[in-house]
């Protein structure tokens, strides 16, 4: 009995180390591979949605948490005084029409005016010459003769202040008499603030730019200004998982590896993913008041480095929604150089292969 006891025991002291040797091993020989975090996150693209104009809200056609889909409208500002500012530009542009015809017509005009100014002038000119010849056989007075010169000089004078009148035409036609009206700086500047009032009454009707939830609905009555946040849109078809691991888990991840993420909300259930990016920085770098290392009384801290993991598509998956928590794995493919050595034969191969996968 004591020999057994003796046996026993004998080989509880040889087989316990031996199974740590073996245990620690094997988790040596297979470790580094996987690397994961509970620092992880599921986010979505999202937005706070505000107005292009102000006025008061006078529809919501939303209700909290109501799924949209991309174009659909999400509330409505009162849209009376863009409709009259819609109308008083739309008044402005057919009088600016209208001018421009009219200077077209002025022009036209006064080149007519000058024809019959120069036609005037070649014929006052004429009688000046017909009395000039007679004045010196004594036929007519000097008098007569004065007159003459101030007919021709007048008539002249007329041509040179109908060829002013004319040029100030052609300049408000911009220099070029023969513009199309739709084409003239006053036309174009009188559409261009029809289109932005029509743009501003458009924008009374606020959309969703994607699909996704409506949250914060506002309330029926409230004044909002512009570019003032009203509501919010969070997106429920792209989501990603936001992970921040210590730097030093980071050594053998690189984009593409495939990733094993399960979900606080839904415990026992796993999604897939792949690494998609990782951050160029660290979560410090971004903060508004990042540390200051070069003081004297600097501890080093392991710092975090985000790394953004794309969900595998899965049809039967519960709903996301941005800011649950998360654990995440990544599957690094690392093999230990001692495993590759120990494992060097075709089963070292197959175990490498099978660890790069």
């Amino acid at each position: 009995m004591k020999l057994s006891k003796r046996k026993l025991r004998t080989g509880l002291l040889v087989a316990g180390p031996l199974a740590v040797v073996l245990v620690g091993g094997g988790l040596y020989l297979t470790g580094g591979r996987y690397v994961g975090t509970d620092n992880a996150y599921v986010k979505a693209d999202k937005i706070a949605l505000a107005p292009e104009v102000k006025g008061r809200i006078a529809a919501v056609d939303v209700i909290e948490n109501q799924p949209v889909t991309a174009g659909e409208a999400l509330f409505r500002l009162d849209d009376a005084p863009y409709r009259i500012a819609l109308a008083k530009a739309e008044a402005e542009l057919a009088q600016a029409r209208d001018t421009v015809a009219s200077l077209k017509g002025q022009y036209r005009q006064k080149q007519e005016e000058i024809g019959l100014a120069r036609a005037n002038a070649a014929l006052a000119a004429k009688e000046f010459d017909r009395k000039a010849a007679l004045i010196r056989t004594n036929t007519i007075s000097a008098s007569a003769l004065d007159t003459a010169r101030t007919e021709l000089s007048v008539a002249q004078q007329r041509i040179r202040v109908a060829e002013q009148e004319l040029a100030q035409i052609a300049a408000q036609l911009g220099g070029d008499p023969d513009v199309a009206v739709e084409d003239h700086p006053l036309t174009r500047a009188a559409r261009a603030a029809r289109d932005q009032a029509a743009l501003d009454l458009e924008h009374t009707v606020v959309r969703a730019p994607f699909a996704g939830i409506a949250g914060q609905v506002p309330k029926i009555g409230s004044w909002v200004d512009a570019d003032s946040a009203v509501m919010a849109l969070v997106s429920d078809r792209k989501i990603w998982i936001d992970a921040n691991f210590k730097e030093t888990d980071l050594t053998h991840v690189a984009a593409g590896q495939a990733v094993t993420i399960s979900v606080d909300t839904y415990p026992g259930r796993e999604w897939t993913g792949r690494v998609a990016s990782i951050s160029q920085a660290s979560g410090a770098e971004f903060s508004v008041i990042p540390a200051q290392n070069t003081t004297g009384n600097w501890v080093k801290v392991v710092q975090r480095i985000p790394v953004r993991i794309a969900l595998d598509p899965a049809s039967d998956a519960p709903m996301l929604r941005a800011g649950m928590s998360a654990e995440v794995e990544i599957d690094t493919g690392h093999v230990r150089p001692l495993a590759r050595a120990l494992l060097g034969g075709p089963s070292g191969t197959a175990f490498a292969a099978e660890a790069q996968k």
